[in-house]
């Protein structure tokens, strides 16, 4: 006797899923699914862009009061003044504006901007709806056109080209066409000559002015099995992309591959490198570098280090960030250092070691381990961890977390490019973000800074990393305050705190709390908890405008949850929550929410909880795991089918982190936790669920959300399941194309979440 339809679509072992068709991204079928699925929606829960919340959103969102952020291209011509180029998006340019200013009128309070390029107009133009992915500058160091002198005494030169990545409606693959920033204008494939790749997920960098070390879907089997660059080109002006050599190849079965130069001249003792990656798994690469000297090309010598570090050069140096202990037997040292470390070392007496290593031969192994002299910057304890680092042209700024409270710490580099110096930082972390990047670290020690917390506007610094110094006390390096983004909201009504959750295995899990001073403890206060937990990504105080308008000023309570899985305590941190401990994960975001609900501040009619991507499978989680904790669920652009999630867009390239559904993997612990196949038909109720996605989102693939929402209503059917979807038909992985989209969006979901916590939202029909 066969399954029933209710036996096969609940039982997560079985080989058959009904719904495969809708993997099937833009057939007709798989639209008028998304459309009929969008009309029930909106149907049912109103048009979001006739909203309030609309209306607030889309207004901040396009607010002229917005911090137009900055990146340095070089130099004027004769008033050596700074060129500062930015990609601005408001009401009137939905698309876009690249525009640029000087330093000058950028420090004045009516900044005088130039357009470089509408992108509402090459849209209108080319009927293609573009949205903006960055650019690849050409480095002045490689363009003898540039104007760039090393060494002068005055900063000089300036970028004149740059590789635009352009993606059709917001998905991750680009166009790449190259730009002319002295004629501002596209640079002719036909008549000049210049670079240009149709769609694809291409990686493009510049290895002089007239050629690209580039990996893109070109010739047989030029991608992995994730959806990657497989090969790396050297692709010369003038010549077509199909006949430039492969000059590297990573295995199809890998992540993929890229390849870059890094010169290091202009710092003392500093030189040039070509640096070549192959990515085997999300963490795991292989690093080969080359050092390029005048007189000869040199060789490329893969460096002896384990697969999952960090590699990186500054000056004479080479930076190693480690996520495991790197053994004295290993590192050619009587040291072991401890995972989570950022150490460093002379490039060229590593790479001297790493090919002896390579060879084999104990006597030059030896001798070569002899010249070797490692350096802590920083080194881990049981509550702080690296998070990264910003560089000057002399200073490394060092971003700590502290039971994920942020520091940040200089250091100067050395007499004669010597090691490093502490020179300074904070003396105790703080609640907030601070991010801080090189106004132009080729030529200078200044940097912008950047600082904002839950509840408080970011304002933007320019800082001097020189005026840093151990004898002094807070925040004197900054020069001068640059740009203020006014009150979003009110939050002067609104406190930020953090405390601890005990898991299921007794951790202590950290999350913050932002809500209205003099909280009533009596479990009515409509809650939202928010919660990442994958790919070492840490969550920080960060002012979210959007939460404080659609939620905070409604008298909401908002929650951050730093579970595992995230990076907030480092590699360990991350690394113990991976595949068959996904399950920490999960129970670290559970016991975050009984803590909520014990401490009186809501109870599960009043608790919602919302992710995206990875965190969309952590809400689809605990749709399956933990229905009668939460009154309503956002998941959004999710994982949720992870016994086919390898085999769709760039799934495969996240085995690292969930395990590989071909193998035990599945039965041994994966299944346990794909939310698609843990359903149960059985339950008379689930909480208010609301899914979304994008049909341009070619990172995590629309048939997740699909397959898992058509699943719900067909096992629902009958029942009080309250399940929505709504799919964005452009947008890519972000969920929205444009600022309209993005306030759509926003709308749509914090509305459904506070009706779910506050009055009837409507059932299935």
């Amino acid at each position: 006797m066969g399954l029933s339809k209710e036996e096969i679509l609940s039982d997560p072992h079985t080989a058959e899923d009904p719904y495969l068709y809708l993997e099937e991204v833009e057939s007709d079928e798989s639209i008028a699914f998304a459309k009929s699925a969008n009309e029930k929606c909106l149907a049912r829960l109103g048009d979001p862009s006739e909203t309030e919340t609309y209306e607030r959103v889309l207004k901040v969102l396009t607010s002229d009061d917005r911090i137009p952020h900055v990146s340095v291209l070089g130099y004027e011509d004769g008033t050596g003044e700074m060129l500062l180029y930015n990609f601005w998006r408001d009401s009137k340019n939905p698309k876009g504006l690249w525009r640029k200013t000087t330093l000058s009128s950028y420090q004045s309070t009516n900044t005088e901007w130039t357009t470089v390029l509408d992108l509402d107009e090459l849209a209108k133009k080319e009927d293609i709806s573009w949205v903006w992915k960055g650019y690849v500058p050409l480095p002045r160091s490689l363009d003898p056109q540039s104007g760039y002198e090393p060494h002068s005494p005055t900063p000089k030169g300036r970028v004149t080209r740059v590789l635009l990545n352009l993606s059709r409606g917001g998905a991750d693959a680009i166009y790449l066409r190259e730009f002319d920033l002295l004629t501002e204008s596209f640079v002719d494939p036909e008549t000049e000559q210049g670079f240009s790749l149709p769609e694809g997920k291409t990686r493009a960098r510049y290895k002089s002015r007239d050629v690209l070390l580039v990996g893109a879907n070109v010739g047989e089997n030029a991608l992995t099995d994730s959806g990657y660059p497989r090969t790396i080109r050297e692709w010369t002006r003038g010549t077509a992309v199909e006949d430039a050599p492969i000059v590297y190849e990573a295995e199809k079965t890998d992540v993929s591959c890229s390849s870059y130069l890094a010169d290091e001249t202009h710092r003392e003792g500093g030189a040039k490198y070509e640096m070549r990656a192959r990515s085997m798994t999300f963490y795991n690469s292989e690093y080969y570098l080359k050092r390029i000297t005048s007189d000869e090309e040199g060789e490329f010598v893969k460096l002896t280090i384990a697969l999952n570090t960090d590699v990186s050069l500054f000056g004479k140096w080479m930076m190693l960030y480690l996520k495991e202990d790197w053994s004295s037997d290993d590192n050619g040292s009587d040291r072991v250092f401890k995972s989570g470390s950022l150490i460093y070392v002379d490039a060229q007496n590593f790479l001297d070691y790493s090919k002896a290593k390579g060879e084999g031969q104990d006597e030059d192994i030896a001798k070569a381990a002899s010249k070797l002299s490692y350096h802590v910057l920083f080194e881990p304890t049981a509550t702080t961890s690296y998070d990264g680092y910003s560089a000057t042209k002399n200073y490394l700024i060092l971003d700590i977390l502290d039971d994920v409270k942020q520091h940040l710490k200089f250091y100067k580099l050395g007499e004669g490019g010597g090691p490093f110096v502490a020179v300074g930082g904070d003396e105790e972390g703080q609640l907030r973000a601070a991010h801080a990047s090189g106004v132009d670290s080729k030529e200078s020690d200044l940097f912008w800074l950047t600082c904002s917390s839950y509840t408080q506007p970011s304002t933007l610094y320019l800082a001097d990393a020189s005026k840093c110094s151990t004898d002094k006390s807070g925040d004197e390096y900054i020069v001068r305050e640059l740009k203020a983004l006014p009150h979003m909201y009110d939050s002067s009504n609104l406190e930020v705190s953090q405390h601890f959750a005990t898991s299921e295995d007794g951790t202590k899990i950290p999350f913050f709390m932002v809500s209205k001073k003099g909280l009533v403890l009596d479990g009515s206060n409509p809650t939202l908890l928010y919660g990442y937990g994958g790919f070492e990504i840490s969550l920080t105080p960060r002012y979210i405008s959007t939460v404080g308008i659609s939620w905070l000023e409604r008298g909401g309570v908002y929650v951050e949850a730093n579970i595992r899985g995230g990076g907030e305590y480092g590699p360990d941190w991350h690394q113990s929550a991976l595949k068959k401990n996904r399950n920490k994960c999960y129970e670290d975001f559970i016991a975050v929410g009984k803590h909520l609900i014990d401490s009186k501040i809501c109870t599960p009619a009043t608790l919602a909880c919302r992710g995206g991507s990875n965190g969309g499978l952590l809400t689809g989680n605990m749709l399956v795991q933990a229905p009668d904790l939460f009154g309503a669920i956002h998941i959004a652009v999710p994982l949720l089918d992870m016994k086919r999630y390898h085999k769709l867009l760039a799934g495969a390239s996240w085995m690292a982190e969930y395990g590989d559904p071909d193998t035990d993997d599945w039965e041994e612990f994966l299944y346990k936790y794909s939310p698609y196949h843990n359903i149960d038909a059985k339950r008379d109720n689930y909480p208010n669920v609301l899914l979304t996605t994008s049909t341009r989102d070619d990172r995590v693939h629309p048939a997740h959300a699909r397959k898992m929402v058509k699943k719900l209503w067909d096992l629902g059917e009958g029942k009080n399941w309250s399940v929505f979807y709504y799919e964005n038909i452009e947008g890519g992985h972000g969920g929205a194309a444009d600022s309209k989209q993005e306030a759509f969006m926003t709308s749509l979901s914090y509305d459904f979440m506070w009706r779910a916590l506050t009055s009837t939202i409507p059932k299935n029909e």
